[in-house]
């Protein structure tokens, strides 16, 4: 999905990048990437964790005839989508015609289009569960594709509280290469000189986990930093990072960080963009950079390594590069002691010639999203990349997948949420051809790995066309409330943590009165905020370590994703709880019905981003509470190691 960093969710994959004179942020997978990046003079988006393939080391002159190709295969194949997609559904169902799950349901070795819809019904996770945990188990047979399961890609989304377990087959690595492959030739109309310089980018793999069957189950990216892919890629201008593999794929997230900086600021007169997978990872290096500057500006004063590296190949790589640079070690100093951090990290205060920036912070600069994918598959690219980020729009590439789309209509509330017109959903799906301008979808993926007629879950509404081939903005991800990074937390799920929490006022005779929630993304790194109005009925005052208690419930209480980013990743903030006075969701609904709500249907809404509410709810804060440590988590699922 493409990842906006407004009050909207945004999707799971999002390269975030910073150039001279504009600021870009690029997605990868939708529900989990390349990287971010900033340049001197501007900042876009380019998306979500998934990528493309590694040309051989191209001159200038290589470079702009590859090019050329590039946007010529764009051409081609929005010229004629539904061609191409009878093609790609042909080519998916000759390939797994053997396979269980498509005899299961009687389409037999038929590759035709009408029998495929007329016989395959649409699904959900849930419908596959019980064949993805034969797979997880150690079932070998063809249950979803002919070719072997080679792992499991960990999708940002959740079913019963764990990740999503996405089956993939070693050829869809090179897939998403491909996709990844149009992201630069894109960018290179609008921006020249890309190939220029280094990229500054803080990347970062995550931890994986071993299903029972023995198929490593980890996030996208993870699974592509230590492909062959990543790792033994020939050179190219595009992928020529200041990070050295070796911090790339450092297991400990602190030790990675403080190489992958020292790396990019000693490297500084070679950068040309710097960058990171979300943009909220970028906030997160800016915020590293403002407590560490001193030790890492003595490192590059004296030409060593801060004992605090114990991996010895992270060591070995980084003082293959390190030399003592006291003039650069007094400049950083100079700057941060100004608390110039996010400045000091823009290409354009090393160089004279800078030519992009992907990434967006805080709203002075633009965003774009350049990439929309997800766990589940690649989807497309956005071709007008500075454009206004109002106006983002993807073009899904016909050749990625077999695209389906189901109308749907959105329920005007505080959460987004797709809903069928009836429950023929088969004879109601729309080929990627047949779209119409101005309707609304949900996205439904038919994929080489096995996935057939999938709701992927995003919603998706048509805004234009690139030649025949559609063009959709993202709306959002359906039934999703809260969402800081990779996670996603809906109402119900909201609900029940809050249900838990509330446990802890009893004894003082109090009860919760109302709440509401908000995805707090103005501090580093973004946390999830509950407001709650409570009514004491006791006569002892409730301590604050009872709130504080509350807070770590509802933390313990929510999804594994959502624990790791607390617990590992350390890409979510402490939980709040903030208590509003009495009375205050009554003032909620009074402005409510001053908008023209109606008093009878009117519903306190679970997630709060209206600024005006915001601003309400804020006002009437009396007291605030955090949760004082982080949850627990555990890689791999509960079912696998029996630990919460």
């Amino acid at each position: 999905m493409p990842l906006p960093l407004t009050n909207i969710y945004t999707p799971p994959y999002l390269q975030f990048s910073l150039y001279k004179h504009h600021l870009l942020i690029s997605s990868l997978p939708t529900t989990t990437i390349p990287p971010l990046s900033l340049s001197k003079t501007s900042l876009s988006l380019s998306t979500s964790p998934s990528y493309a393939i590694m040309p051989e080391a191209p001159n200038d002159g290589g470079i702009v005839e590859k090019n050329k190709k590039t946007l010529q295969f764009i051409e081609d194949v929005t010229s004629n989508p539904d061609e191409v997609q009878q093609r790609i559904l042909t080519e998916i169902l000759t390939q797994n015609a053997t396979v269980e799950y498509l005899h299961r349901h009687g389409l037999s070795s038929r590759t035709d289009r009408e029998s495929f819809k007329k016989l395959i019904p649409v699904v959900t996770y849930e419908d596959l569960h019980n064949d993805i945990i034969r797979i997880a188990n150690g079932d070998k047979s063809p249950i979803f594709s002919s070719r072997p399961i080679s792992e499991f890609l960990t999708s940002s989304g959740t079913s019963g509280g764990e990740r999503k377990l996405m089956p993939t087959i070693e050829e869809e690595l090179e897939r998403r290469s491909s996709l990844y492959s149009l992201l630069m030739p894109v960018m290179s109309q609008f921006v020249p000189g890309l190939n220029k310089g280094k990229g500054m980018y803080f990347l970062f793999i995550k931890s994986e986990a071993q299903t029972p069957g023995g198929l490593l189950a980890r996030p996208v990216l993870t699974s592509y930093y230590k492909s062959p892919h990543f790792k033994d890629r020939p050179y190219d201008p595009y992928t020529n990072y200041t990070s050295p593999n070796e911090t790339i794929l450092c297991p400990d997230s602190y030790q990675s960080m403080y190489s992958q900086m020292l790396c990019g600021l000693y490297l500084n007169k070679e950068v040309l963009r710097v960058g990171a997978v979300f943009a909220s990872g970028f906030i997160r290096a800016i915020r590293f950079l403002e407590n560490h500057w001193s030790l890492l500006t003595h490192d590059i004063r004296t030409g060593s390594l801060n004992p605090v590296i114990t991996d010895p190949l992270v060591r070995g790589s980084v003082m293959r590069i390190l030399k003592p640079d006291p003039d650069l070690a007094d400049f950083i100093e100079r700057e941060c002691s100004r608390n110039s951090m996010l400045m000091l990290l823009l290409p354009g205060q090393w160089l004279s010639i800078y030519q992009l920036l992907i990434i967006i912070v805080m709203g002075w600069l633009p965003l774009v999203c350049t990439m929309y994918a997800s766990s589940e598959c690649y989807f497309g690219v956005n071709l007008n990349p500075l454009c206004d980020p109002s106006e983002v729009a993807y073009t899904l590439i016909p050749t990625m997948a077999y695209f389906e789309f189901l109308p749907v209509h959105r329920t005007d509330g505080v959460v987004c949420t797709g809903v069928a017109k009836s429950d023929k959903e088969n004879q109601q799906l729309v080929d990627l051809a047949d779209v119409k301008l101005g309707q609304e979808y949900e996205l439904v993926v038919t994929t080489y790995a096995g996935l057939y007629r999938y709701r992927v879950g995003d919603l998706l509404r048509v805004v234009g066309f690139k030649n025949k081939a559609p063009q959709f903005s993202f709306i959002c991800r359906k039934n999703v409330a809260l969402s800081i990074d990779a996670d996603k937390t809906d109402e119900l799920e909201l609900h029940k943590a809050v249900e838990k929490a509330v446990n802890h006022l009893v004894p003082f005779n109090a009860t919760l009165t109302e709440y509401t929630s908000h995805a707090d993304t103005t501090t580093i790194p973004g946390h999830y905020v509950i407001f709650w109005e409570v009514s004491e009925n006791g006569s002892t005052p409730i301590p604050a370590s009872v709130f504080e208690d509350c807070c770590l419930t509802i933390e313990e209480s929510l999804n594994s994703v959502y624990r790791q980013g607390r617990a590992s990743d350390k890409s979510i903030g402490a939980l709040e709880i903030k208590i509003v006075e009495n009375g205050t969701f009554d003032k909620l609904m009074d402005y409510a019905i001053s908008l023209g709500a109606s008093i009878n249907q009117y519903k306190t809404p679970r997630c709060i981003k209206y600024k005006p509410i915001l601003e309400l709810l804020n006002a009437r804060v009396v007291s605030s509470y955090f949760s004082p440590k982080c949850p627990k988590w555990f890689p791999g699922h509960k079912q696998w190691n029996n630990k919460s």
